[in-house]
């Protein structure tokens, strides 16, 4: 979800067109985060039905719901579902306990889209060495029932687990955790889901980054590295991971990103205007992919609803595209 970190200016290059190569059909997506801290959100009905309306293609939740899955049923709106963090110690040490999530969670839903399975959300400190265990007998798990060709699982990164990602070309895995996970990931073919947020990186270092550079409104190249020229820090945070897997190894891992967005109120630079620029910029861009990979891309908005009872700062609780109530924040349109 979304936090406070200070992200360094980015910028990369690479040559990724193998992904390019492998997934020629792949058109963009846009999803939204399904976020549920609040007291006043609508029935989960209600929530499917207001994806519906806008044309909303995939809904990341973060934790399995059965009522959320119920009133999915039947809608082809694709599912990305977490695994909570303080389950993966389990299923990092018992196949069965995995086993029995895949059935209880995804099985059980015929009717229900899945396509992504997330094995924790930005894990970090040692907790995190039990994310490759538990996602790959989340995998067996997968792959027993038959279902490796529509569903994919991998687990959701901050954008710290990189290091020296200026100029984006320069970036590594700094996690050594990654470098198991990336194999993993290459040797299965499932993406990897990188949570991404220009917001905090500008927040974090005005005095470098310029805000048109992370809203998609500049209008030349602010960023320069080797063949590849960058307009916009999106697309070059994200080159910033394709560099880090290509020195893992991971030169056909694709990613997804699975968090990016900006707040309407609450901090610096938090406006409903520039809320509104970014993500609808978003929408555009994930068109056309980045300089590195020019091409379709997948990312999901961050969040759905402002959430009243979220921790943190003020700005935490005003990511939400919509209002409790389900009115807009401000006009979004995903078409």
């Amino acid at each position: 979800m979304a936090r406070e970190n200070a992200f360094p200016l980015i910028a990369i290059p690479l040559l990724f067109g193998v992904i390019v190569s492998l997934f020629p059909s792949v058109a963009s997506i846009t999803g939204v985060c399904y976020g549920m801290i609040g007291d006043n959100l609508p029935s989960k009905s209600d929530v499917v039905h207001q994806y519906q309306s806008y044309g909303i293609l995939a809904m990341r939740i973060y934790k399995p719901d059965g009522d959320t899955f119920n009133a999915l049923k039947g809608t082809d709106i694709d599912v990305m579902v977490g695994v909570p963090n303080e389950e993966l110690a389990l299923y990092a040490n018992d196949a069965s306990a995995a086993a029995s999530w895949v059935q209880n969670n995804i099985l059980a839903y015929d009717g229900v889209s899945f396509k992504y399975i997330a094995v924790g959300n930005e894990v970090s400190g040692d907790d995190a060495n039990n994310i490759l265990p538990a996602m790959s007998k989340i995998w067996d798990a997968i792959c027993s029932a038959g279902r490796q060709d529509r569903i994919m699982v991998s687990t959701a990164v901050r954008f710290d687990v990189l290091n020296n990602t200026y100029p984006p070309s320069n970036s590594v895995f700094s996690a050594p955790f990654m470098g198991p996970i990336v194999q993993f990931l290459n040797n299965t073919g499932n993406p990897l889901f990188a949570n991404i947020y220009p917001y905090f990186a500008y927040v974090g270092n005005q005095g470098d980054i310029p805000l048109d550079y992370a809203l998609f409104t500049a209008t030349g190249t602010v960023v320069s590295d080797g063949q590849f020229q960058y307009q916009n820090l999106f697309s070059a945070m994200v080159d910033s991971v394709y560099s880090a897997l290509e020195k893992a190894g991971g030169n056909n891992v694709p990613v997804v990103v699975s968090e990016t967005g900006w707040p309407s109120y609450g901090g610096v630079g938090a406006t409903v205007q520039n809320a509104q620029t970014y993500n609808q910029n978003l929408i555009r861009f994930l068109n056309y992919g980045t300089p590195r990979v020019p091409a379709y891309m997948e990312g999901y908005i961050f969040a759905m609803f402002n959430e009243n009872q979220k921790p943190g700062d003020e700005v935490e609780r005003n990511f939400g595209l919509f209002n409790p109530n389900q009115s807009p924040v401000y006009p979004i349109y995903f078409n």
